[in-house]
C-alpha cells in the first residue's frame, strides 16, 4: 500500500487529489494539511511513502518543507513531489535541489497523477528527458561545486558512468543496455552513487552530476 499525504492550501484540490487516490487499491491518503508547517507535522506522525506538497502556501512554503524533510534522518524515506500551477521554473529547480523527487502541474491527467504517484513512491524521479535539458539549459550554468566535485572522486567508474546517465534522463533498464549489465546492477551502482553523494534521489543525482563537471551543459 502507497500511503500518501496532501499539502495544499486549496481544499477543493486536495478533495479532488484525494477522491481519485482514495479509490485505488493501493493508494491510501493517510492526512492532508493546509500549509507547509502543518504538512511537516504530519509527515512526521504519518511518516508517509510519499509526500504531494504544492510549493507555494502561507506560513511555510513546498521548498521549505522540504528542506525540513531531507534535513531530518527519520523522514529519509518519504519521498517528495511538488505541485505546482506553472510548469517548471525556477521554483521547481530549487525544490529539486532541497531534495523533491520531482514535481507535477495541478492540472495533470487523473491516469498520469496515479502513475507519478507510483513512480514517485517506488524511489524514481519525476523527470523526463524533456524536463532535464530544460534544467541543464535554464539553471545549471554556475561553476562546479568543489564539494560536489570532491564526493564524486568516491565513486567508482562504473559509478560515475551510471551517474553520468542518470543525469542524460535514462531509466534503469535503459543504463543497463547502455553498460550492457543487468537492471538490478544498474540500479545497485546508482543505489551506491546516491549514498555516496548523499543524493535523496536521482532528482539530485541529475543536478550534481551537472553542477560537479561530471556532465558538460550543452552550449555552455
Amino acid at each position: 500500500m502507497i500511503r500518501v499525504l496532501l499539502v495544499d492550501d486549496q481544499p477543493l484540490l486536495r478533495s479532488g487529489f484525494r477522491a481519485l487516490l482514495d479509490i485505488e487499491d493501493d493508494i491510501e491518503v493517510v492526512a492532508e494539511a493546509a500549509d507547509g508547517k502543518e504538512g511537516l507535522a504530519l509527515i512526521k506522525k504519518h511518516l508517509p511513502d510519499l509526500a504531494l506538497i504544492d510549493i507555494q502556501m502561507p506560513i511555510m512554503d513546498g521548498i521549505e518543507a522540504t528542506r525540513h524533510i531531507a534535513a531530518d534522518p527519520d523522514l529519509t524515506d518519504v519521498h517528495v513531489v511538488i505541485l505546482t500551477n506553472y510548469g517548471f521554473d525556477e521554483y521547481v529547480f530549487n525544490a529539486l535541489r532541497a531534495g523533491a523527487a520531482g514535481f507535477l502541474v495541478k492540472d495533470i491527467e487523473p491516469e498520469d497523477l496515479l502513475h507519478a504517484v507510483r513512480v514517485a513512491a517506488r524511489g524514481d524521479a519525476l523527470l523526463s528527458p524533456s524536463i532535464t535539458r530544460k534544467l541543464i539549459d535554464r539553471y545549471i550554468t554556475q561553476p562546479p561545486h568543489t564539494a560536489a566535485d570532491t564526493r564524486l572522486k568516491e565513486l567508482t567508474n562504473r559509478e560515475r558512468e551510471a551517474v553520468a546517465l542518470v543525469a542524460q534522463g535514462l531509466s534503469n533498464d535503459q543504463i543497463a543496455d547502455r553498460m550492457v549489465i543487468s537492471p538490478l546492477t544498474a540500479k545497485t551502482h546508482i543505489n551506491r552513487a546516491m549514498t555516496k553523494l548523499h543524493a535523496r534521489d536521482r532528482a539530485q543525482l541529475v543536478v550534481l552530476a551537472y553542477e560537479s563537471g561530471l556532465l558538460t551543459p550543452p552550449n555552455h
